[in-house]
């Protein structure tokens, strides 16, 4: 898992640093405490919150005032999150590591908190996206079955 310090997150995010220390303070974003006492942001805290706010991943330069915080389901219109165009609610916000085009199909790798998520789309969807190594996206995880596996306990 990736951690920032909280003056880097800000910088993504957009916003200053004591406003970033509020969200904090108030608990609107995650962190994980250093040994020391100092914050550290997870990288997933970030995409997650410039995915609420239909960014692509890139720091926008514009402020959000002080104090306000994305909204957790986004009031539709331009910025609006994912949720407000599908139903589909089984979506893992991550970033886009690697992008492999080979014929009529992209590759797309995702990082989702330390984890990897493969996709295979077509590459018209990837160019129609405008898909881009670094950027912040979400995969919708659409199945008609889920399998939870459990590893075997070793008998006293």
């Amino acid at each position: 898992m990736e951690l920032l310090h909280v003056p880097e997150a800000a910088q993504e995010l957009g916003v200053s640093y004591p406003t970033l220390k509020q969200w904090i303070y108030k608990r609107k974003i995650k962190t994980v405490m250093t040994p020391g006492g100092h914050h550290r942001v997870p990288r997933s805290e970030v995409d997650r919150l410039l995915f609420q706010r239909g960014e692509r991943g890139h720091a926008s330069g514009a402020l959000i005032s002080a104090g306000q915080l994305p909204p957790a389901t986004p009031v539709s219109g331009v910025g609006a999150g994912l949720e407000h165009v599908i139903s589909g609610r089984n979506q893992l916000v991550g970033r886009i590591i690697k992008l492999q085009t080979v014929g009529l199909l992209t590759k797309v790798v995702l990082d989702v908190g330390g984890q990897t998520v493969t996709s295979i789309i077509t590459s018209d969807a990837s160019r129609d996206l405008d898909l881009k190594v670094g950027e912040t996206v979400a995969a919708l995880i659409k199945a008609t079955e889920v399998m939870i596996i459990r590893p075997l306990q070793r008998r006293p």
